[in-house]
């Protein structure tokens, strides 16, 4: 029989990259997530897919039914009771596991010295996996520091930092707090390797790489694998963990929630003093170098599989569907456009679609998206500096710049929900049709969508609306414009020329 095993958080970065593993391996595997629409492309029948929650121990004790092991790689992220929540949300992962007589939890955790003044970050993923062993079901926790990969939030900022910031000015514990990264694919093997232990109680390995270094150092070599020119590193006294976190919010993708949680960490040394995993799992770390290199080389290649965007979500409990009535989720305003053609496809628009965003941009009025963008980073937000994991591969769940993917369906819909700060809820989408009764003409409608919250979230849709009058109709028009462009070329034509911004 195969192994069963329950994943959560496979819908984030670490669970993203565990779930084709496991399945590589012959286990049967079951994700527990919370909405259905953002895994179920991914791995299509290659799982059991139960929604439900973690805070839920029912839903986790049917999700869990059958299964051996389960794999806790969930944590919450930002607001004042964060650490209230990680416990709640383990105690009842815990007893749902225990009602559905799971044999094993395997949690990867923080690293860090318990006797020492840890972060409230680490602090609650210690907290997490104290919480998870209290009951009968044992539990084997990684405890690991800084993860580097493609598309880890830890990698990111080290890269922006690096590559934005030829001097720059850091805290002084910069060069000397001490860090032991691991790569993401020894990660990966020991979070495999783990499920096999046979270690009752509270199981605690310390999961590091063969390199302890400082944080300027992992600049330095960031610098070296990146072929960039050696930076130049200025440690003062004055840039405390807070201002730092704002720092770091400005100049590289993460939201200021986030760099706070990894600023707020950088302060401990990390580094494995006892139990180490690698022994204790047989593992053959490959050196913060060669991870390095292999992330480099991976985000030059595009092969970005998960990326720290798709796990991070500002809380949106709550977000009302727009398609519901007024008296469901409020009054719903809209901006709505719509283009005919008779030259593209459903496909050649698609296609168009779902390469909006990141460095291609959004059509016309870049810079208008750019000051946007600059404003919610000022107000905390990611703005546009996350991107997109794929410049032409577009998944329900990714992220792009300020956006996330919430419902896709080939050559018919794309919908966007707003992730910027602002006082509402917003979604940008596009539906296509096709009319037989016209020569089969495309018609693709374009409409914003924004629910407002209270006086305003009101204010500052009409404030908008002028710059929505330039803006949206351009967009749609674009978008149309190059889709019939492909489409002549196809066909051996020369493209028309689309002017203005590309």
């Amino acid at each position: 029989m195969k192994e069963r095993i329950l994943v959560t958080g496979a819908t984030g970065y670490i669970g993203g990259r565990l779930v084709p593993h496991l399945l590589d391996d012959g286990a049967e595997v079951v994700c527990l997530v919370r909405q259905t629409s953002t895994f179920a492309r991914r791995f299509a029948d290659d799982v059991t897919i139960a929604r439900g929650s973690a805070e839920n121990p029912d839903e986790v004790a049917a999700a869990a039914d059958g299964c051996s092991v389960a794999y806790y790689l969930i944590h919450s992220l930002g607001g004042e009771d964060f650490q209230q929540r990680d416990r709640e949300m383990a105690e009842s992962f815990r007893h749902g596991c225990e009602q559905a007589g799971v044999e094993r939890i395997v949690y990867l955790g923080g690293l860090g010295d318990e006797d020492a003044d840890l972060s409230p970050h680490l602090l609650s993923r210690q907290e997490t996996g104290r919480t998870l062993a209290a009951g009968t079901t044992p539990v084997t926790e990684l405890r690991a520091a800084i993860i580097i990969g493609s598309g880890s939030a830890s990698f990111e900022m080290l890269r922006s930092l690096t590559e934005v910031l030829p001097v720059m000015t850091t805290p002084s514990w910069v060069n000397r707090t001490r860090c032991q990264p691991t790569g993401i694919r020894d990660v990966i093997a020991a979070l495999m390797r783990a499920r096999h232990r046979d270690v009752g109680g509270h199981d605690v390995l310390e999961l590091g790489g063969p390199d302890v270094v400082t944080y300027r150092e992992m600049m330095d070599v960031y610098a070296q694998e990146a072929r960039l020119p050696r930076r130049r590193i200025i440690g003062v006294p004055v840039l405390s963990p807070w201002l730092s976190s704002h720092w770091v919010s400005l100049v590289t993708p993460l939201p200021s929630v986030l760099a706070t949680q990894l600023v707020g960490s950088l302060v401990n040394d990390v580094v494995v003093t006892r139990n180490s995993a690698v022994d204790a799992l047989a593992l053959d770390p490959i050196t913060f170098a060669e991870s390095v290199r292999i992330a480099v080389s991976r985000v030059d290649d595009l092969v970005i599989p998960t990326s720290w965007s798709a796990g991070y979500r500002p809380d949106v409990d709550g977000t009302p569907d727009p398609d519901d009535p007024d008296w469901a989720g409020g009054h719903v305003l809209e901006d709505v456009r719509s283009v005919c053609t008779s030259t593209a496809t459903t496909a050649d628009i698609f296609s168009v679609l779902i390469r909006l965003g990141g460095e291609t941009g959004w059509m016309w009025g870049n810079w208008l998206w750019g000051i946007r963008g600059v404003l919610d980073q000022l107000w905390g937000g990611a703005g546009l500096r996350r991107g997109r994991r794929h410049p032409s591969e577009l998944t329900v769940g990714d992220a792009v710049d300020f956006w996330r993917v919430v419902e896709l369906e080939p050559d018919e819909h794309l919908r966007l929900l707003a992730e910027m700060k602002l006082p509402g809820y917003a979604w940008l989408e596009w539906s296509l049709t096709t009319d037989a009764a016209t020569a089969g003409e495309v018609t693709m409608t374009q409409r914003a969508r924004y629910i407002p919250r209270g006086l305003f979230g009101r204010i500052y849709w009409y404030v908008l609306v002028p710059f929505h009058q330039i803006l949206f109709p351009r967009l749609a028009s674009r978008i149309v414009a190059r889709a019939e462009a492909t489409a002549e070329q196809r066909a051996g034509n020369s493209p028309p020329e689309l002017g203005g911004e590309p």
